[in-house]
Order: C-alpha cells, then structure tokens, then sequence
C-alpha cells in the first residue's frame, strides 16, 4: 500500500446545483393514477385519467383505480385472485410477497386483461414478478408441451429468473389441486448442457423455458424446440437485445417467423426504452406485438431512488487506483461493485490485460479490509462466472469488480456502493450500473454510487445528469501535511 495512503481523507464539496430541464407538466401534484400510455386511441372524457384500446382493459383498470381512491390499496393477492392458481398465490404469499410494487399495480391488471405490453420501469421496481404471475395465469401444467418463453441477454440474468420461476413453480398442491401435475421450468442458457435438454424437449417439453438468443436459435433451426403450443413470450432487457449486433437478427425471426403475435401474448420489458413511442409504432408495424399493445411507463419523472446519493472524483490517469483504494477505506462499504470498462478490440490484439485484471491485482495487494474481492467479466468461461456469482451470493460483504455483464438485471441486494472505476459508455449504461444497488425497497439505508474520472470527462458526467435527472457531489482528495 502506497506510504501516504493513511493521511488521505475525503471531504464532501458541494458544487452548485445543476440547472434541470424543464419538466413541470411531470412535477405537478397529482393524486394516484395509472399511467399508462397507448397512442392509438384516446378517451374523449376529459376526465379520464389513462387510455386503453379495449373495454375490458378499462373497466380492470377502473376497478383498480376506485380501490385506490377509496384509501383501499389493493395486495398482490387481491389483484392476482381471478387469475393465478391458489398455489401459486399461497407460494407468493410464502416467499413474502405480499405489497404490490407500482409496475405490480398498473401492469397486472392491462396483462389480465390480455394486451400485448411494454413494460417500462426502473430496475428492482418488480417487473420479473409481473410477467412470472402472468405465465402462471395463462399456462397449463397438465399439457406438455412450451407454452412460455423468457428471453434473455446473458446467462446470468436468465439464472436469476429461473430461479424465481421455480421458486413459484414449487408451490404446495392442497385439496383439489393435488391431482394437478406440477409447473416445469427449463433453463436454456449459453454454456448449459444442449444434449441434455434435447433429451428432455423430446421426452416431455417443460411448461416454461428461460432462454439466452443464442442457445434458443440453435434448437428452433434444428426443430428440437417448437412453439405451436406458446401462450406467452416475453423478451427481458429488449433495448439490449434490439442495440446488439450478434443478438438482433436472431431476435427478430423469433418474433415473427417461429411464432405470430397473434397467437401469443407479449412482453417487452427492460428499464432503458429510447424513444419508446418510436419503438411501439415498429412493434405494431412489425407485428413483434398485436395493435392493442400498452405501453406502461413507471417512475418516468426520476429514474433514480431518493436515497441514492452520487459522487465524483476527479484525479489524473495513473491515481486511479489509489483514489479507489482511499474511497473503499472511507466508505467501509458493506459489499460493493466496482464497474470497470471492456477491453478494446486491439488492446486485446497487442495482448495488454484488461483493466479488470489490474484492478483485481492492485486490491488484491492493497485491500485491507473484510471483503472479499471477485471477478466478474464476459470474457471468462461459464464455470468460473457461475462461480463468482455463487461466492457473491454466499452472505458475505463482497467486491466485485466486474464489466456492464452484470449491469442487466442481476439482482444483488446485499450491495451498498457502486465505483465506476471507468464512465459507462451511455447515460442507460449508467442508470443500469446504479441499479445494481438501492435493490431493498423498504430499507432506510443511504446508497452511493461514485465516479472516479479525468477532468475531461467531466462533462461526460453532467450530461448524465441532465439527461436522468440526478445531481452528483464532487468529493475531493486533500492530503494532510
């Protein structure tokens, strides 16, 4: 450890606040509604506070909002009741999920109704659990044969939701339902064993299969997968899906040549939809979704929790690591990330090591504290990526420095700070990074999430802001005499 590490001490300067954009017709007091958006059809009442393309959309949701104004807020359980098995709901109920989230509220009773959705919220705001509890209402266990497919980006995020799925699908049969057979879930994931599950798609297809694009493409060409028989598709971060060269192509013909939208429900869901009116226009023009899609956008006035708190160090290139190391020893955070940038195409042609690696390395012979220090990045094989997310996982605080592969939907409550060691790429790259912490709803913890930068990337950071509507705090580095 660097000698003059021990007289460094961080002291919070507050700049100025930012200047905003303008925003007041979303920064009015407004009493609860649902905001729902479909821009094919309008009510004429001027006092209709949300517009749906068919009556039977309307009067749920109308259900729905004279609960809320008669101070009656509706359970997961009470919304759910008409439509997800008793099983499945004394599961839920079980695991602790009892309070609607705000996406829970507005999204369950529009995909009930039957409508295709684009389900737009922040992460952590529950949206994996809307669109399980509406596979759960639409699928028959008794039938075999894949009536849901989850489409994922990365193995890691479709491990996640696999593991919530079956957690729902392990539900105690009681009374009549004994004679039920009982959901199953496959996980069809880059690095799986393929030969395995074509034994299994042959022998008895699951109900339920979580799917990356690559390894679902492989069994739809070769007909070992078929989807004559799904009810429900939904595509899980479709912007990253949609913005990725390798996946796109495959995406595309999945939703239009081995299914219709006319024969399935679906879900687009992510927490970054760029010019989402664009993008439900191309749904509908497309035919990745039927005409009546509804676009529900939660949290649209401020993308980030209250008690996040942002920050930024400017220091110079070769001081990078040390003002990491100076920020860990002040913070004592309780477990953290440390995102890092990907290596360049021909830094890895010169056979530089990554960044990651010399991260790693430095904590590794400067780190003094309790944490344990992992490594999470795309480049490494799936064994040792499964590894490191199951010692993230084991209850003990944790640095993981890791690339944006763990930025999508990971779901790591345990983590209090985030460092960006290198500016993500994009303000959506940032909104993701910060979403891996705040992940506990009803806690009254404070978050951070720090930037160490060059001073020319200042003004990379404040278009961040402007654009997602947060304001950072420069902390500065002073070294005592």
């Amino acid at each position: 450890m660097a000698s003059n590490s021990a007289s460094q001490i961080l002291a919070i300067t507050k700049t100025a606040p930012y200047s905003k954009p303008m925003a007041s017709r979303f920064l009015q007091s407004r009493r609860p509604y649902l905001n729902l958006c479909c821009l094919s059809q309008k009510f004429s009442n001027d006092n209709a506070l949300f517009c749906l393309p068919n009556s039977k959309s309307f009067l749920l949701a109308k259900e729905l909002e004279e609960r809320n104004s008669n101070n009656h807020s509706p359970t997961l359980r009470e919304i759910c009741l008409d439509h997800v098995p008793g099983n499945v709901l004394r599961r839920l109920e079980e695991a602790g999920y009892l309070v609607p989230t705000d996406v829970q509220k507005e999204a369950l009773p529009v995909l009930f109704s039957g409508n295709d959705c684009i389900l737009h919220a922040q992460t952590g705001s529950g949206k994996t659990l809307t669109y399980l509890l509406l596979i759960y209402s639409q699928i028959n266990p008794k039938k075999s044969a894949v009536q849901a497919l989850i489409v994922v980006p990365t193995r890691e995020l479709g491990m996640q939701i696999t593991k919530v799925a079956r957690m729902l699908a392990a539900a105690r049969q009681m009374g009549p339902e004994l004679e039920q057979k009982s959901y199953t879930v496959m996980a069809l994931l880059d690095g799986g064993m393929l030969r395995r599950h074509k034994s299994w798609l042959k022998a008895e297809p699951p109900a339920i299969v979580v799917a990356t694009i690559g390894s679902l493409s492989q069994l739809l060409e070769k007909q070992i997968l078929k989807l004559d028989s799904l009810r429900v598709l939904v595509v899980d971060e479709v912007d990253f899906l949609f913005k990725s060269s390798k996946q796109v192509s495959s995406l595309r013909k999945l939703l239009t040549s081995y299914s219709s939208c006319n024969n399935r429900q679906t879900v687009f869901a992510s927490a970054s939809i760029l010019q989402h009116r664009r993008f439900r226009h191309d749904c509908i023009q497309q035919k990745w979704t039927k005409g009546d899609v509804v676009h529900v956008h939660v949290n649209r006035i401020m993308p980030m929790p209250a008690c996040l708190y942002h920050r930024f160090v400017i220091c110079g290139r070769k001081a990078k690591h040390q003002v990491l190391l100076s920020l860990l020893q002040s913070d004592l955070p309780e477990s953290g990330i440390i995102f890092v940038g990907e290596q360049s195409e021909k830094s890895k042609k010169s056979g530089q090591a990554p960044s990651t690696t010399a991260v790693i390395d430095f904590l590794r012979a400067s780190y003094e504290g309790s944490l344990d220090i992992l490594l999470l990045e795309e480049d490494m094989n799936f064994n040792s990526r499964a590894a490191s997310l199951t010692d993230v996982r084991k209850g003990d605080g944790y640095l993981l420095v890791s690339t944006d592969i763990v930025a999508r939907g990971i779901d790591l409550p345990e983590t209090t700070h985030i460092y960006n060691f290198d500016l993500p790429k994009t303000a959506i790259d940032y909104l993701h990074r910060a979403g891996r912490t705040c992940r506990k709803p009803f806690s009254d913890k404070k978050y951070y999430v720090t930037n160490i930068i060059l001073s020319e990337e200042r003004f990379v950071l404040q278009r961040f802001e402007n654009e997602l509507m947060f304001h950072c705090e420069e902390l500065t580095i002073e070294t005592q005499g």
